[in-house]
């Protein structure tokens, strides 16, 4: 058992799905913990193989916060640590802000593990670059307005008002208003776009089409959640190779 000073609670990201995504940094804390803390369905059960055995496992999918910190506050007050599993990577959409700020006021201890988000499973999937030379050179990810609000400044329409490639998460049933959006400022109805359904999970499923036709190809595979769109031009054929091996362009390492 660990001492109260050693007691601490890791926010780790479990990766996208596939059990094989999560670091071995978080594996190995998983491993040291007493307490696991993992978010439902969104994390796949295979890495709960790692846990101690003994641990205390608790599924926060059916949990509030005040619940979430009340597990944590009794686990690290027995001196134990806790491994706080999210989906993907933590710093998406994870809402561990909240978690850290009651934990600071109990006074406990705690780091985050970066984890694979989905957007990095999808373009593996897809088997694309997402910052292509010449097409983008910037990734944006965001999502529509629902129960949690977006900033005004940070709405589809301003978004799609500038260049690159764009990801959106927790937005797929609202897809035909996300491309109304974009076709709106001025976005070729051809410009590329997928849709990637459980990114890395053993019934993935991928869609490609347009602006003008993914909403229907939406549609037609039935899907609701759990998938992220991606739209921008490094979807489609290739348009130039990257400088960086050149056998002309000349770096630090290879003057």
């Amino acid at each position: 058992m660990e001492s109260s000073e050693r007691s601490h609670v890791y926010f780790i990201g479990a990766g996208p799905g596939d059990p094989e995504l999560i670091t071995l940094k978080g594996i190995n804390a998983v491993k040291r913990c007493q307490a696991v803390i993992y978010a439902g369905s969104l994390v796949a059960p295979e890495i709960l193989e790692h846990c101690a055995a003994g641990a205390d496992i608790y599924n926060s999918a059916s949990m509030d916060l005040e619940q979430i910190i009340a597990v944590m506050v009794e686990a690290t007050g027995r001196g134990h640590s806790v491994a706080r599993l999210h989906t993907g990577d933590p710093s998406i959409y994870g809402a561990i802000q909240e978690q850290m700020a009651e934990l600071d006021k109990h006074g406990i201890a705690y780091s985050v593990i970066p984890g694979v988000t989905a957007v990095f499973a999808a373009a593996a999937a897809l088997r694309t670059e997402l910052t292509a030379p010449e097409q983008s050179q910037t990734l944006v990810i965001s999502r529509m307005a629902g129960r949690t609000p977006v900033p005004e400044d940070e709405k589809v329409a301003r978004l799609a008002s500038h260049g690159g490639t764009f990801c959106f998460y927790l937005s797929v049933d609202r897809f035909s208003d996300i491309s109304r959006q974009f076709l709106d400022e001025g976005w070729s109805p051809q410009t590329p776009v997928a849709m990637v359904y459980r990114a890395s999970w053993h019934d993935e499923l991928i869609r490609r089409g347009t602006l003008a036709d993914m909403a229907g190809q939406i549609d037609e595979a039935g899907v609701s959640k759990h998938a992220v769109v991606i739209i921008g031009k490094p979807l489609g054929a290739i348009s130039a190779y990257s400088k960086l091996y050149d056998r002309d362009f000349n770096h630090g390492t290879r003057p």
